[in-house]
C-alpha cells in the first residue's frame, strides 16, 4: 500500500469518525504504529489533521470543507433543476448578482454556457467556480470573511453593493413562509441580502421545495416585491396556491411564470 493510499484511507476514516487512535488506524490498515505516526505527522504538516494524544483528529479547515461539500449534495437534483431554470432567464451580455448559497453555486455552474457575462458575488466557491471562464468577467465583493461559511459580509460588502446595479440577481433563502417572506438564519447575512436585492433590476429567490413553508431567524424581504421564486417540482400545490395568493410569482422547472 502506497503512502498516498494510506493517507486517503486515513482521511476517509477520520471524516467518518472525527478522530482516531494510532493503534486503531494501524489495525485498520495493517501497518505498524510507527508507519501510522509518520503518516499522521505528514497529514498534520499539510493542515489536514491535528495530532492528538495517541492519534489525530480532522482539522477545522477539513471539517469546514466537508460540511460545505455535504450541503452542496443536499437536494442536488432539485438545485440543478433550479439552476438551469435560473440560467434560462439570463441573456448573454448581462450582469448577474449571486449570493453565497449552495443553490446559487449551482446557478453559477449553469451560467458557464453564457457569453459576455459579468458575475458579481460574495461567494468564494462561486469565484473559484467561474475564475477560469474566459467569457465571464468576475467581480468578488469585498468584506469580512465569515468563520462559518466561505463568503463575505459586513459594512464593506454593503457599501460596495450600493455602487452597483446588476441586470439580474439570484438570492438564496434558508426559508420562505406561506406569505412569501424570505428568511436567513443569520441576521448579518439577512441584512446583506436585503441590500443585495436593491442592487439589481430583477430579483429572484432560489430555494428548493424543502425550504418552503418554513421560517428562520431573520427576514430579509418578501417575494411579492421581487420577480419571483424559482423552486423545484417538489413544491406542494397547496404551497404554490398560498404563495400566489400572497402575491408571489412561483417559477418551476420548464416554466417561465
Amino acid at each position: 500500500m502506497t503512502p498516498q493510499t494510506r493517507h486517503s484511507r486515513i482521511m476517509d476514516h477520520l471524516t467518518a469518525q472525527g478522530e482516531a487512535q494510532v493503534a486503531e488506524l494501524s489495525s485498520l490498515l495493517g501497518v505498524s504504529d510507527m508507519t501510522i505516526r509518520r503518516d499522521l505527522d505528514t497529514l498534520a504538516l499539510s493542515g489536514k489533521v491535528i495530532r492528538t494524544h495517541g492519534g489525530a483528529a480532522l482539522s477545522g479547515r477539513v471539517v469546514f470543507d466537508f460540511q460545505f461539500l455535504e450541503r452542496t449534495r443536499e437536494q442536488e437534483t432539485a438545485k440543478r433543476q433550479i439552476a438551469e431554470t435560473a440560467a434560462g432567464l439570463v441573456q448573454d451580455g448581462q450582469s448577474v448578482l449571486l449570493d453565497s448559497g449552495t443553490t446559487t453555486l449551482a446557478v453559477a455552474h449553469a451560467l458557464k454556457s453564457k457569453k459576455r457575462l459579468t458575475v458579481i458575488t460574495t461567494s468564494l466557491p462561486i469565484a473559484s467556480e467561474l475564475q477560469g471562464c474566459e467569457h465571464i468577467d468576475l467581480i468578488l465583493l469585498g468584506g469580512a470573511l465569515r468563520r462559518e461559511a466561505p463568503d463575505l459580509i459586513g459594512p464593506l460588502t454593503e457599501s460596495n453593493l450600493e455602487q452597483l446595479k446588476a441586470d439580474i440577481a439570484f438570492i438564496g433563502a434558508d426559508a420562505v413562509d406561506g406569505n412569501g417572506q424570505a428568511y436567513n438564519h443569520s441576521m448579518a447575512v439577512a441584512r446583506m441580502l436585503a441590500r443585495m436585492a436593491t442592487s439589481a433590476r430583477q430579483v429572484y429567490v432560489v430555494a428548493d421545495s424543502t425550504k418552503i413553508g418554513q421560517t428562520a431567524l431573520a427576514r430579509f424581504g418578501n417575494l411579492k416585491n421581487w420577480n419571483g421564486l424559482i423552486t423545484d417540482r417538489g413544491l406542494a400545490p397547496i404551497q404554490t396556491a398560498s404563495l400566489k395568493r400572497a402575491g408571489s410569482t412561483v417559477i418551476l422547472p420548464s416554466q417561465t411564470a
